[in-house]
């Protein structure tokens, strides 16, 4: 069944890259609808691990228009995911849940957006699918004998309680998911190079500073002061500084076959990939072939800090003007 209204912009994905981009065309005026595939708010927030944080306090971790509420610390994902919920129901967005886009076509200017069950006609799409649902392991020669997770799907330290874990990869999740399960279990950190740790000063809040400016140098023309990466990989949160310190957490060379692993269970920490599926036909390589379709939140490569709460505003709000300035509305 085809819903015959044609909208001004319809948003893939409820998380908050899709949030923030309807913000902005809520107060352009922009006739909108966000098809999300969760069964409530929160996005991606819903399925993180459970001691998974925030790298940011909560005043340097806002979407446009509403501030986070106050937090004593890093706040953990439930806070986040009650954010994200009142967020919704403070601008009283048009949201159909739970609902997953298979595909995106294109005909005649217009956009017809399908699911199982029914489409949608839009002028213009939003994709802010993020990238929680296309985690990535690399192949490897070999065979593991044990049981295998991704950080995607990692359920907390209790069940590895007395056994022994390998966990791969030399980034935040890996490094925070070793340091935590190295106070109940046997770790093997597998890392392809030396961790590069950031200064222990170095939070959210100076990340963020930093994202905005090289946001601003980008629009300028200027010189790009460089990504995150140049301060290093790992963020020092003070379990991870305290697994450190203590000798807990230390590297192993990477494998070369999973023959070589002996553990009882292996962690990829190893990334994910934009999860791009519904509108894949319509980019050519990551640039949207097609006028009328954007890309939003997906890293570095859609604005700096883009896949973060505070770090999606920019690159949201300049979707929202592309799209107002294309209906001028």
């Amino acid at each position: 069944m085809r819903n015959p209204h044609v909208f001004g912009a319809i948003i893939i994905g409820g998380g908050q890259s899709g949030l923030a981009t309807a913000y902005y065309l809520r107060r352009a005026g922009v006739d909108t609808l966000i098809l999300d595939d969760q069964a409530a708010p929160g996005g991606a927030w819903r399925h993180v691990w459970p001691s998974m944080t925030l790298f940011s306090t909560a005043d340097f971790s806002n979407l446009p228009g509403r501030p986070m509420p106050a937090f004593d610390g890093f706040p953990p994902a439930r806070h986040v995911v009650d954010y994200l919920a009142d967020y919704e129901k403070r601008y009283d967005f048009t949201i159909h849940r739970p609902v997953r886009v298979t595909r995106v076509d294109h005909d005649e200017g217009l956009f017809t957006v399908h699911s199982p069950e029914q489409s949608w006609l839009a002028r213009n799409v939003v994709a802010a699918t993020g990238t929680w649902s296309a985690p990535f392991v690399p192949a490897y020669p070999g065979a593991f004998t044990g049981t295998q997770w991704h950080s995607a799907n990692y359920p907390g330290a209790e069940p590895f309680q007395g056994q022994s874990v390998a966990v791969v990869g030399a980034a935040n999740s890996g490094a925070q998911i070793a340091a935590e399960l190295s106070q109940v279990a046997r770790v093997t950190w597998y890392t392809r190079h030396e961790p590069r740790w950031m200064p222990d000063d170095v939070d959210g809040r100076v990340l963020f500073r930093r994202n905005r400016q090289r946001a601003l140098a980008i629009l300028r023309a200027e010189t790009d002061p460089g990504p995150d990466s140049q301060l290093g990989d790992i963020v020092m949160l003070p379990h991870v500084r305290e697994a450190r310190d203590s000798g807990r957490l230390t590297p192993t060379r990477m494998f070369d076959s999973l023959d070589e692993v002996k553990s009882d269970h292996l962690i990829w920490c190893t990334g994910f990939r934009p999860a791009l599926g519904p509108v894949r036909g319509l980019l050519d390589g990551r640039v949207p072939a097609i006028p009328g379709l954007h890309l939003v939140g997906y890293g570095d490569w859609t604005g700096p800090g883009s896949a973060t709460i505070t770090g999606v505003g920019p690159s949201a709000k300049q979707a929202a003007q592309e799209i107002s300035a294309a209906l001028g509305a």
